[in-house]
This record gives structure tokens, sequence and C-alpha cells, in this order.
């Protein structure tokens, strides 16, 4: 067994079993310290927070992406659903994605029944679940207030507010991928396989839930274990080859399953055009979205010269734009200038405290190497790309924020004070700048910001000058104690709460320094939270969702997300919004989102929540309509988007364009009444063209509903020979009229199969909701 590194000794020297130079070598970690008494406390406040955060009104998004809802309603109905992630219990076709990510929430609802809470509250414990590891993690080698720092920010990041409130796969791929980081660093301080393995697991089951991207940190977590391991070489290698296996079995048996299984007897595959799981996997889903060829996709394809397509201009600064700053760009410069200083700080050990020193590098390098993977991918990617997608950095810059503040404040000396100095006056700036994109929103916040940040640079500066330790003297002394065997770094003792490193002070105005820390810390934290509370008091729904108020300077379009981030009817509608309906002025992100509501009740209201409607100016000054809070669909609905991508209907089916693409139908009391009745006579209640349309019409019946087309309306399932068969045999009842026809044009199944049903069947008309009787044919 290795010998553990205890409090008062020297760290040893790696053997020569382990065949690793000090600086490379990991000891074993440290003896646990007795916890402070203010540990535990702020740990288990931290978790209660960060839970009545994601909690809170969590049932006003309804239910928020109805096309993952209405595949949880069949999971909950049907095992064969539930195994293959279909759309409806029928089992017509799948959704895009694998099933992973609705397992909890289809068990959730099979337990509770079917409601906004049932889908939602899973999500929400993965992201107090994800604060709870990524804290342990951090903690481990850089002590409490890193761990509660690392937290915290994490907890507060507003696309993680916003994603742990919503459906989508990405909150559990966020809780796996902050796990397979947390195991790969317990393999690094050992060298034990199992974590390893666990790891692999962990990465098999991100491919479950979202495909390729759960694999984007793969690379550089593999090269850290394969260089830092304390172990030798080829046990390494062997290590790694074990772990791939796990992952895998982890992810492979299921696409084994799908892949074998006959394709007459499961459901289409969603997203493909060939009914294959590996063709959705490596095309539509994968590369496709690196190079933007995604066939039967409703955008991307990049442009000349490096553009996004319809998703936004690639390049370094994607991630700052009007578009995702507000999401995740809060302290992503921090985490790159932390990350940068930690490093050169750490690489030259010395000789009694290299590999504690080393150990710590080494974490950097892990966290740091999955930021500035993901970072470059979806910064180039000229696929789809949406907002959204940026909870994938929230851990990895919360983890770097934490550890790099920490370190350098233990550190001392004028090169800490300098960096952390420079790191706050950088984060208030840039805090400054994203508030400044929100002029009428809690307009005295930026000014706020700046005024706090400045006395905190200059604090933190007039510490390190008042009588503190050089660095050249504190390294000196940190050698000597170290050669007669004093703690190392991170176990430096501290005189009142003031580290020191041979006796002397390196932060000799302490009191100063703590008070510009405390500033700095708000000064870091002020704008996240902001746009967190404003993310958590707006309902969210559709397929495009945005976390905080509305910016100027956005794309608007699919890139930038569709103008309005939230949903209608807040404070009066006055942010957010698409032309033709939805107020605000003009970019993506607050108010104004599609709407995700359970539907029942007058003009779609939920029992329980206000029914009605609010008004409110869109971006060129006209008034638009919003539907009930209860209503699904894009508001208003007159006006066309910008660049004749359709027109927004009102309610009942008329979703034409990216409306029927993006959000649902509102479905009336009449409408849910008429596809209620002799229900279980057929197979599918009704058929509909595009996911979104149909989901809504399955959720207000808990009927099964064809989606034809899937979710782009482009996959060709089913065929009008198929489908003219599936009438024939009595299995449809009724065809919703609109919907999303996807881009094939009249060229397409869908478009097909709506020619024939028009032509061929009674139409039926309830309220603004437009049917056809396929058991009633035309004279």
């Amino acid at each position: 067994m290795t010998p553990q590194h205890r409090p008062g000794t020297p760290a040893p020297p790696p053997t020569a079993a382990q065949g690793s130079a000090p600086a490379a070598g990991l000891p074993a970690p440290l003896a646990p310290e007795p916890a402070v008494r203010w540990e535990r406390p702020a740990l288990l406040a931290l978790l209660l927070v960060t839970a009545v955060l994601y909690l809170w009104s969590l049932s006003s998004s309804g239910y928020a992406n109805q096309f993952y809802s209405a595949a949880v309603q069949a999971g909950s109905e049907s095992w064969k659903a539930f195994f293959f992630g279909s759309s409806d219990a029928a089992n017509s076709i799948t959704v895009d994605k694998p099933p992973a990510a609705l397992w909890p929430m289809a068990l959730s609802v099979r337990l509770f029944g079917l409601s906004s809470w049932a889908i939602l509250v899973p999500e929400a414990l993965m992201g107090v679940a994800a604060v709870g590891v990524l804290h342990g993690a951090v903690r481990r080698r850089f002590g409490a207030g890193a761990g509660l720092l690392a937290g915290a920010t994490l907890a507060v990041t507003p696309v993680a507010a916003l994603m742990f409130r919503f459906n989508n796969p990405d909150a559990l791929l966020c809780l796996l991928m902050v796990c397979a980081v947390a195991c790969v660093l317990r393999a690094l301080e050992h060298g034990r396989t199992k974590w390893l393995v666990l790891a692999g697991i962990c990465f098999g089951l991100g491919f479950l839930t979202k495909t390729l991207q759960a694999w984007l940190i793969l690379p550089p977590l593999a090269v850290v274990y394969a260089c830092c391991a304390p172990v030798a070489l080829r046990r390494r290698f062997g290590q790694l080859l074990l772990a791939g296996l796990a992952l895998v079995v982890s992810g492979g048996w299921w696409v084994a399953l799908v892949e074998l299984w006959p394709a007459a007897s499961r459901p289409y595959i969603g997203g493909s055009q060939g009914n294959s799981f590996l063709e959705l996997t490596f095309g539509y889903n994968g590369f496709g979205r690196i190079t933007g060829n995604e066939t039967g996709s409703v955008g991307g394809g990049g442009r000349p010269g490096g553009g996004g397509g319809g998703w936004g201009e690639t390049g370094i600064t994607r991630l700052f734009s009007s578009d995702m700053g507000g999401q995740i760009s809060w302290l992503l410069p921090a985490a790159l200038i932390l990350l940068v200083a930690a490093v050169a700080v750490l690489w030259r050990a010395r000789r009694a405290v290299a590999a504690e020193q080393a150990a710590q590098r080494t974490e950097f390098l892990v966290w740091g190497g999955a930021l500035l993977m993901t970072f470059t991918t979806f910064s180039f990617m000229s696929g789809i790309f949406h907002q959204y997608y940026n909870i994938a950095l929230a851990p990895y810059v919360a983890a770097l924020v934490g550890m790099g503040s920490v370190l350098l404040w233990r550190r001392g000396g004028r090169l800490a004070a300098y960096v952390l100095a420079g790191t706050v006056a950088v984060t208030a700036g840039w805090s400054f700048v994203l508030l400044n994109r929100s002029p009428d929103w809690l307009p005295w916040l930026r000014w706020t910001v700046a005024a706090l940040g400045l006395p905190a640079a200059l604090g933190l500066l007039l510490s390190a000058r008042r009588g503190a330790v050089a660095p050249k003297e504190a390294a000196a002394q940190e050698e000597a104690a170290a050669a007669e065997g004093a703690m190392a770094p991170d176990e430096v003792p501290a005189v009142d709460g003031a580290p020191v490193a041979g006796g002397a002070p390196l932060w000799a105005g302490r009191r100063l320094a703590v008070v510009a820390a405390g500033l700095g810390v708000v000064t870091a934290l002020a704008g996240p939270v902001a746009y967190t509370l404003d993310t958590v008091n707006t309902a969210k729904g559709g397929s495009i969702v945005t976390a905080g108020p509305t910016v100027r300077g956005g794309m608007g379009g699919p890139g930038g997300g569709f103008p309005g981030g939230g949903m209608p009817g807040r404070k009066g509608g006055a942010q957010g919004g698409a032309p033709g309906g939805t107020p605000g002025a003009g970019q993506g992100q607050g108010a104004g989102q599609g709407q995700g509501r359970p539907p029942g009740g007058p003009q779609g209201a939920n029992p329980g929540q206000n029914p009605g409607q609010k008004q409110g100016m869109n971006q060129h000054g006209a008034q638009g309509r919003f539907p009930a809070p209860g209503a699904q669909g894009w508001p208003g609905g007159r006006g066309g988007f910008p660049g004749g991508m359709g027109r927004f209907g009102e309610g009942g089916g008329r979703m034409g364009g990216m409306g029927g693409l993006l959000n649902g139908a509102e479905v009336s009391d009449r409408a849910r009444a008429l596809l209620e009745k002799d229900a279980d006579d057929y197979t599918w209640a009704a058929a509909a063209i595009g996911s979104q349309t149909a989901a809504s019409y399955q959720l207000a019946t808990e009927k099964p509903v064809m989606a034809i087309g899937g979710f782009n309306g482009s996959d060709p399932s089913p065929t009008l020979a198929r489908f003219k068969e599936y009438v024939a045999d009595g299995k449809i009842h009724y065809f919703v009229e609109g919907g999303r026809r996807g881009p094939g044009g009249n060229g397409g199944d869908a478009s097909k199969i709506s020619a024939w049903v028009t032509k061929t069947f009674k139409k039926v008309t309830v309220g603004d909701a437009t049917f056809y009787d396929l058991t009633s044919r035309k004279a």
C-alpha cells in the first residue's frame, strides 16, 4: 500500500515502482483534517439555498419543452416507449436524442402522475447534486473555502439555473460530466483503477444522454492521466483501456440493442434519414454539429469564411457575444486568468513540497483542459448551437474560479495580489459590459458593480503593499519550513485567519485584504445572481430558451435565440419578443418565450393558474396579443418572423413556419374533448406534422398523437404509403392541420401526407383549430 502523507512530515518521493518524477507523481491525499465548525453548516446551507433556488416557482414553466415532456408522458405509459425514448406511447418515432435523460422524468411521472412538478423536480435535484459533487471534488485539495466558492458559482451561473429548471438533456449531462471529472481526480490521487472505470461509466451514460457531446472532454482528461498518474506508464495505459471498455459497455449496450432490433417492430429513429441511430449519432447529432452539414436540419451550415450559418458567427469571441455572454461569460475571463496564473505559480515546484504542488497543478490541468476543449469547440462549431448548450462550461468555470482564488489567496505576496486585483477588475469591467446590454433592466446594478469592483481591486493591491512578504522571500521561507519538516503550502498555519510562511504573514494588511476579498466576491457574483433571479422568476418554455433579461445587439433568428427568452405575461409583458406579438426590443434573452404550460382550462389555461392575456409592444412598436398563461406556442401571431421564416399562428395547431417547429399549439377545451372522444378505439388519437404540435395535443389528452416527420417535420416517417395503410386500418382518428413541414417543401413526405389528407377527408373546425376526420371521406 502507498503510505499516507501526514501533516507535519515531508511529502514522500514517488517510488521506483510508481515510475514517475516528483513533478508528475501525486501523493495520497492528506489525512482528513478535523472539519472546522462552520464547514458542514456552510455546505448544508449552500445545498439548501440551491434547492430552493431551483425549485422556486418551478411549475410556472409548465411542461417546459413539450417535445421532451411528451416523450416522458409516453414513457410513463409504455415500457417500450420508455426504452426507446418514443414521442408517443404507440411508438411511431423517437426523439432525436438517446433516452437516458428521459428515464428519471418518466419514472417520476409513473410514480406521481403527469404534472409539471413530476417532470421538472428530477432536473432540479440534478442541479443540487452537481453543486454537491463539484464542492467535494474541489475541496479535497483546496479546502472548504474553495469548494464552497466553486459550488456557489455553479449554482448562480445563469445558464445552469436555467437548465436545472428545464427538461432538456443538458441537466443530466452536466451532472455526469462533473461526476466524471471528480472520478478522474480521485484516480489521479492513488492511481486506482476503480475510479477510472467509474469515470468511464459516467462518460458512457453521458453518451446515452447527448451522444458525442459527452466525449468532448475525454481527450484532455485521458492525456492528463497518461502523463500524471502516480503509477508505471504501462499500468496507466492498461487502466485507460479498462476505462474505455467500461465506457463502451455502459454506453453501447443500448445502441447495440436498437441497431439489432428489427426495424419493423421498433419506432423510427427520430432525427435520422435512414432509421439508424448510428447515422443520427455521427451525422445530425455528431460531426454535422461541427461542420454544419446536418441532413434534415432546419438551419446550420457553415458560412464562407468561418461563419456559423443560421446559428451565429463563429470565432473566439462567440461566447462573449450579445447572444451568449449573459449565459456563461460572467466569470469566464476570471477562470482563464486564474488558470494561467495558477499553473505558472505551481510549475516550479520545490523539492519537499513538489508532489503536493504537482497534485494541485494536475487538478488545474484537468479542469482547465475540460474548459478549453469545450470552449474551443463551442466557439468554432458551425452547426446547430443554442445558448443553453453553455451549461457544459459552467462547472469548469466554477471549479477554476474557486481553486484559483483560494490558491493565490493562501500564497499571498505581491504577485498573488496583482493577479487577484486584476481578476477582480476585469470581472467588474466585463460585468458592467454585460449589464449595459440591458440598459433598462436594473440600471443601478452595473454602476454598483463598478463602484464595488474598483475599491476591491485597490484594496487587494494596498493590502499586499503594507508589509507583505515579497514572493522571493516567501518562497525562501517555504523552502526553509519544508526542510524542517513543515507543512506543504496548503497546510501553512494561520494566525487569526492570516496565512503565514516561516512565521511572516503573506497578507500583512490582513483586515483590508479580507474586506477587499469580500467585496471582490460580491462584485463577481452580483451580475450572475441578478440574471439567475430573473431567470427563476420567469417561466420558460419551448425549444430555445435563454437566461436573464432581454439584451440589445442580438442577432435574432435561430442563432441568437428567438426574440424573447421567457414566457409572456411577466410584469405587463414588457420584455423580449418576436415580431407580431411578443413585446420587447430585438433580442432573445428574457421574457417572451414560447409557452410550455399544461394545456387545459379556458384558452388552454392550467387549473390553478391565472388565465387571461397580456398586452405588450413588439420591436416595431406594434401591439401584440399574448395567449393565456396556460397556452402553448409563440404569442401574438400575425406578423411574420424576420427574413420570411414563417408566420406565428394562434393556438389550435395553426402554427406555421418556425412557430410550429419551436413551440407547441394552443389547445382549447373543445379541441381536447374532440380528440379524447373514442380515442381508445384508435392507436393514435391524432397525427400532426412536427413533434411540438403533436406534443401539445398529446399532453392535453394524454393519448398518443403521431408526430409526422419528427421534430423538424423532415424525417421520412411515416411515408405517404405507410400513412395510408394506418388510415385504412383505422389506427388514426384525426389529422391536425398546420404544424412544421420541414425543409422539404412540397416534395417531403409530410407535405405529401398533408396534401392527400386535405384533398380526401372532411374538415372539422373547433374554434381556431382545424382537424380532418380520417374516418370520414369527402363525398
